[in-house]
C-alpha cells in the first residue's frame, strides 16, 4: 500500500512538474538594437535561452529605413523543436520622431502579438487575454497626407571640446527634403562644416581649420521588381580635398538578382553610374592643373543577407576616369557576424581601398603642421580597416533574471 501511494505521489509530482514546464516557453531573441532588459522585465511565462537550438522560438528582427525617416520592423517568428509548426512574421513602423521609449513599447507589443500562438499550443491559455479597441476607437477613415509623402528635416550641430593646451571646435548645419514612394525615391540634401582646432605650445598656437559645404541630389524611379534607374548630381567645395568647387552629373542603372521586396531578407545588387565632373582647384594640383571636367564611371556589386544562422554585409566597386583608366580606384568591403557551433560565434568586419586617382591632390610639399593635424589630403595608394572576433558561451542555457544594480 506505500508502495502505492508513493509510486502515486512521485508520478503526480512528475505530472506536476511537467505541466510547470510547459507553461514555460523557452526563446532567444536575435536583436542588436533592441533594449534586451526592458523586454525581459516586462515579458512574462518565458524563459530567454542563449542558444538559439535551445528556443522553442526564435525571434529574428530585420530592420529597413521607411520613407518618413523611420524605421520598418519585421519580427519573424521561426518555431524550432516541439513548435516548428509554428511560424509567423510581424511587420511594423516607427515614426522618425519616436522616441527610444515609444520604440521599445512597440517591439514589446509586437514581440507578445506574435508568441499568442506559441502560448496557446504550450497550454498557457490562462496566461492570455485580449483587448480590442471598441469600433467607436477605430479610425476607419484613412487620413489625407497633407505632406504628400515629403519629409524635411533640420539639423543644427557644435562640438566643443577642450583643455588647457588645446581646444576644438565644430559646428554643422544640414537641411533634407526627401520623398519616397514606391515608384520614385528622392533625395535633396546640403550641408555646411566648419571646423577649427588650437594647439599652444611654447607659447605659440598652431591652428587647423576645414571647411566644407556640399548639395546632393538623388532621383530614382522605380521600373520593376529587379530595375530600377536615376541620377545623381553634386556639387559643393572643400578645402581638406582642394575643391574651391566641384559639381557632378550621373545618370544610373541597378539590377537587383532578387525581388526588391525581399530586400530585409536578402539582396544582391549590381549598380552602374556614368557622368562628368567639373572642379576648379584651390591649389594648382599635382598634374598641373587649376581646373578640368573629366568623364568618369563607377561600377559596383554588393549585397546583404540576414537568416537565423547570422548575417553578411558585402560590397565591392570599381571607378575610374574614361580619358585615362589607369586613373582608379578599387573599393573592398566585407562585415558578417554568424554561429558557428553552438556557443561559438564569429565576426568580421572590414574595407580595404586601393586609390590611383587622387587628382585633385596640391602641388608642393606638405609641411609637418599639415601633415600632423590633416589640413589636407595626403596621398595614398591604399586605406585599410580590419575587426575579427570570436566568442564562446557556455554555461546555463537560461538568462532571463535582470538585475541592474552598480550597473553592469
Amino acid at each position: 500500500m506505500k508502495k502505492t501511494i508513493m509510486l502515486l505521489a512521485l508520478m503526480a509530482s512528475c505530472n506536476l512538474f511537467s505541466q510547470n514546464n510547459e507553461s514555460t516557453l523557452k526563446i532567444f531573441l536575435n536583436c542588436n538594437y533592441c533594449d534586451i532588459t526592458y523586454i525581459k522585465q516586462n515579458l512574462d511565462f518565458v524563459e530567454f535561452v542563449r542558444d538559439q537550438k535551445d528556443a522553442d522560438a526564435h525571434l529574428l528582427f530585420r530592420t529597413q529605413v521607411n520613407g518618413s525617416g523611420g524605421i520598418i520592423y519585421e519580427i519573424e517568428f521561426i518555431g524550432q523543436n516541439n513548435y516548428s509548426d509554428v511560424q509567423d512574421k510581424l511587420t511594423f513602423s516607427t515614426n522618425s520622431d519616436s522616441t527610444d521609449s515609444e520604440i521599445r513599447e512597440m517591439i514589446l507589443k509586437y514581440t507578445k502579438l506574435g508568441l499568442v500562438r506559441y502560448w496557446l499550443k504550450n497550454g498557457a491559455h490562462d496566461k492570455i487575454s485580449v483587448e480590442m479597441k471598441k469600433k467607436e476607437e477605430v479610425d476607419v477613415i484613412a487620413q489625407k497626407d497633407v505632406w504628400n509623402k515629403w519629409v524635411f528635416d533640420l539639423g543644427l550641430r557644435g562640438y566643443f571640446q577642450g583643455q588647457e593646451s588645446n581646444k576644438t571646435r565644430s559646428l554643422n548645419f544640414s537641411v533634407t527634403a526627401k520623398q519616397v514612394t514606391d515608384k520614385n525615391k528622392f533625395y535633396l540634401r546640403g550641408s555646411f562644416n566648419d571646423s577649427r582646432s588650437v594647439y599652444t605650445y611654447d607659447g605659440t598656437d598652431i591652428i587647423s581649420s576645414q571647411k566644407s559645404t556640399n548639395l546632393t541630389l538623388y532621383d530614382v524611379l522605380s521600373i520593376n521588381d529587379h530595375w530600377s534607374a536615376g541620377a545623381f548630381a553634386e556639387v559643393g567645395k572643400s578645402t581638406y580635398r582642394n575643391k574651391a568647387f566641384y559639381g557632378s552629373l550621373k545618370p544610373a542603372i541597378e539590377y537587383n538578382f532578387f525581388s526588391y521586396k525581399e530586400s530585409s531578407k536578402k539582396q544582391l545588387t549590381l549598380a552602374y553610374k556614368v557622368g562628368g565632373i567639373h572642379t576648379n582647384y584651390n591649389e594648382r594640383t599635382i598634374f598641373n592643373k587649376e581646373e578640368e571636367f573629366l568623364w568618369e564611371h563607377n561600377l559596383s556589386l554588393g549585397g546583404s543577407i540576414k537568416q537565423k544562422w547570422g548575417s553578411i554585409t558585402s560590397q565591392a566597386s570599381y571607378e575610374s576616369y574614361l580619358k585615362d583608366p589607369s586613373l582608379n580606384a578599387f573599393s573592398f568591403y566585407l562585415g558578417t557576424n554568424f554561429r558557428i557551433v553552438k556557443g561559438l560565434s564569429f565576426n568580421v568586419s572590414g574595407n580595404y581601398d586601393i586609390t590611383n586617382n587622387q587628382i585633385n591632390l596640391a602641388a608642393g610639399d606638405l609641411t609637418l603642421e599639415e601633415l600632423l593635424l590633416s589640413q589636407k589630403q595626403v596621398k595614398s595608394g591604399y586605406n585599410y580597416f580590419l575587426s575579427v572576433g570570436l566568442n564562446y558561451s557556455f554555461g546555463s542555457m537560461f538568462n532571463t533574471i535582470v538585475n541592474p544594480r552598480f550597473n553592469f
